[in-house]
């Protein structure tokens, strides 16, 4: 049988990238078409006020180039971020860069301590089956809580005692991204079945023995699949905890002053930077990921 004929198109959406561009692309022409559906009142008011004779053309090329767009057109948001990240400096008050690093080192801090304290909480429910019983079910319903009401509540109560700055940020982030972790690792722990327990007791293998030689190694993959969306919510929640504090840096800082005077530019490319920054924090998760495996004889 005659091989099917390939072409450079299906070539291309035969792979990972192929797939991704084509939705990217999608997605920004319904920006573009969005930028000037929403902006088009806007711009047909300030031709009126210039008594401006106009055609489509014109309109579509003015809510292009507003400069407090109801929605900033995807080269306004480029544009803003080269000025903000490339062409400032990186002290200064107004780079994307000092803001992103400010958020970013919450980020981590509280990644790594909601990453332990999922581990540990997992490892506690599962060896200890009061832990079970009493854990699990506070756990679940610490998630019921809307962020924006815990957030204020934590910030003031750390103010308090002179926890202000870095800390607070991190404890929420540490709250939003230990549940994954913790679930993820609980579903892992309890990954081996029966049979291969019993090989370990045949072996008469310690439970020490029998966690870091079976548990653990089986529970990898589903502790990765966790700090993956441990990672993006822990940015989220740093970006959440500087709203309220009406922080000077940071995303969310960012944020609060382009909303404050009504720079939606300003307000989408730092959203759009915070993307970014969940995207390059998931792929080097999935690195890490990819690493650990091959260090542990997993095939390619």
């Amino acid at each position: 049988m005659a091989a099917a004929k390939t072409t450079p198109i299906t070539r291309l959406l035969a792979g990972h990238a192929g797939p991704v561009a084509v939705i990217g692309l999608a997605l920004l022409v319904l920006w573009y078409v969005g930028a000037v559906w929403l902006n088009a009142d806007l711009q047909i008011d300030a031709f009126a006020r210039a008594g401006t004779d106009w055609g489509f053309s014109d309109l579509v090329a003015g809510t292009w180039a507003q400069e407090r767009p109801l929605l900033p057109a995807p080269h306004q948001v480029l544009a803003e971020m080269w000025k903000t990240i490339v062409e400032t400096g990186v002290t200064s008050k107004r780079s994307l860069v000092f803001h992103g690093w400010v958020t970013l080192s919450s980020t981590l801090l509280g990644f790594a301590a909601g990453t332990l304290l999922g581990i540990l909480l997992a490892v506690g429910i599962v060896h200890v089956r009061v832990l079970e019983k009493s854990l699990m079910p506070w756990i679940i319903a610490s998630q019921t809580i809307p962020i924006l009401a815990v957030a204020p509540m934590v910030i003031v109560v750390l103010g308090a005692i002179g926890l202000k700055g870095l800390i607070p940020k991190a404890v929420i982030s540490t709250y939003l991204c230990f549940f994954p972790v913790a679930i993820g690792m609980v579903k892992g722990l309890r990954a081996p079945d029966l049979l291969q327990l019993d090989l370990m007791r045949t072996y008469s293998a310690s439970a020490r023995q029998t966690f870091f030689y079976l548990r653990w190694p089986t529970a990898l993959p589903f502790l990765f699949a966790g700090l993956k969306v441990a990672i993006s919510i822990s940015l989220v929640g740093a970006i959440i905890a500087e709203l309220p504090t009406g922080a000077q840096a940071g995303l969310g800082a960012r944020l609060l002053a382009g909303s404050y005077y009504g720079q939606t530019i300003q307000i989408w490319s730092a959203l759009v930077t915070a993307a970014l920054m969940a995207a390059l924090l998931v792929a080097l998760m999935g690195g890490i990921e990819r690493q650990v495996a091959r260090l542990m004889g997993a095939r390619p």
